[in-house]
């Protein structure tokens, strides 16, 4: 199966500090891989180079076989290369409909002006009405986004960075803070939408990580040390030495 984007020795220095250490790393065109370490292992590290945050210090990225290497975040969306956040970053005092109407009309090129394209508004309006049902936020369109349960922020983030027709989404621990109920429904959904696009999940539940994940990839001091199927992951001792062994 073609590789959909794949790095090639990696490296991120901060000082003299290597957080990102000659990592290669490669995901398909859908599918859920995990990525889980100790704190400090360099898994946001790693997302803020592939998503164009930060430049590399070394290596190369590539994306359906263009090298995208230290390109902006903005070209990176407008390819399909697409994130949430730890903190979220809505638009709190609009409502939950117009924080995903405006980014779905950013990604189809409408302008916000009066004067916009009539069928433009109406294709927007209507997946915007479409994904909120998809994702249980109808009867909450109206509300403001700071006034939602926090998990209903997280959906909405994800929702948000759906409306830019991703090929890849990265989500960075979309379940932190999150209570058993709401981290069950955000694992649901996540692992739907995997089933469509490729999801790269960091993630510090290891029970969510476990039971949704198709592949799991471990760092350790900003270098890969295992990958495998959650059942290999499980099983493998430097890993539970590594991390595993330190949850339970």
């Amino acid at each position: 199966m073609e590789e959909l984007l794949c790095t090639k020795n990696l490296c991120r220095r901060f000082g003299g500090v290597m957080a990102t250490n000659q990592v290669c790393f490669s995901v398909n065109n859908h599918g859920l891989t995990s990525i889980i370490g100790p704190n400090g292992a360099g898994k946001t590290t790693f997302i803020n180079i592939v998503t164009g945050k930060i430049g590399v210090s070394s290596g190369k990225i590539f994306f359906k076989g263009q090298d995208i290497t230290n390109k902006p975040t903005h070209e990176l969306v407008k390819m399909g290369i697409c994130r949430t956040f730890q903190v979220n970053s809505l638009f709190e005092d609009l409502s939950v409909f117009e924080n995903l109407r405006i980014a779905r009309q950013a990604k189809s090129g409408g302008s916000l002006r009066i004067f916009s394209s009539k069928q433009t508004l109406k294709a927007v309006t209507e997946y915007t009405w479409a994904m909120l049902e998809r994702l249980g936020l109808k009867d909450l369109a109206a509300r403001p986004a700071k006034n939602l349960a926090y998990g209903d922020q997280r959906v909405l983030e994800v929702a948000i960075a759906m409306a830019g027709d991703p090929k890849i989404l990265f989500l960075d621990e979309p379940t932190a803070g999150m209570s058993p109920a709401e981290t069950e429904h955000i694992s649901k959904l996540i692992k739907e939408l995997a089933c469509e696009i490729c999801v790269v999940l960091v993630e510090h539940d290891m029970d969510m990580v476990m039971s949704i994940s198709d592949k799991i990839t471990v760092l350790q001091d900003g270098c890969i040390i295992s990958e495998g199927t959650p059942e290999e992951i499980r099983n493998n001792q430097q890993v539970r030495e590594a991390y595993l062994g330190k949850e339970e």
